[in-house]
């Protein structure tokens, strides 16, 4: 009797602990973002994003400070953050939302899987939902988000005397969240 017992306690720990939801985080994610234009080419990444992706709800969510974007050129850089994105006054930019697809990922299986992300982009005081598609890939026990994130600049309120001249009117911006 007490091995039948002993058995049910094992299969209901083995059922309980694998449908536990698991959330997975990185204080090492980046988005990097381009623009284009006849007249400049612009490019920037941050590599001190945090983001946080739950197993089970899909739940996602990165936040990131405005002034950890790097660029080449240190006068495009102080323009950036001074001129466009006023980053004294709004210091971070973050995402918050679920990928409505979760249940087609196996986080135990390696593979490429197509998501789809539903959220809140909130950027320069301005919260937006979008929709965007991304992949999450699960490759020895890591599991790599990425999306492209097209951004009309206008739509969140930056303005600046070059936007669709030498800034281009969207943004591209390149996010991957590398997950242990």
């Amino acid at each position: 009797m007490k091995k039948i017992a002993l058995i049910i306690c094992f299969v209901i720990t083995a059922f309980v602990g694998s449908s536990q939801e698991k959330i997975y985080s990185t204080k090492a994610a980046t988005i990097s973002f381009f623009s284009s234009t006849p007249v400049e080419k612009i490019e920037a990444i941050n590599s001190q994003v945090t983001a946080k992706l739950s197993d089970k709800s899909g739940q996602l969510a990165f936040i990131l400070l405005i002034k950890g974007f790097k660029f080449d050129n240190a006068l495009m850089q102080e323009h950036f953050n001074e001129n466009y994105m006023e980053s004294s006054k709004f210091p971070k930019a973050d995402f918050k939302g679920i990928i409505s697809n979760i249940s087609t990922v196996n986080f135990a299986k390696d593979g490429i899987y197509a998501v789809t992300i539903d959220g809140n982009l909130t950027i320069h005081g301005v919260t937006k939902k979008i929709t965007q598609t991304g992949t999450i890939e699960v490759k020895g026990g890591k599991i790599i988000a990425k999306s492209i994130f097209k951004i009309k600049v206008k739509d969140f309120g930056i303005t600046g005397k070059y936007i669709g001249e030498k800034i281009a009117n969207e943004v591209e911006a390149t996010v991957v969240c590398t997950f242990d």
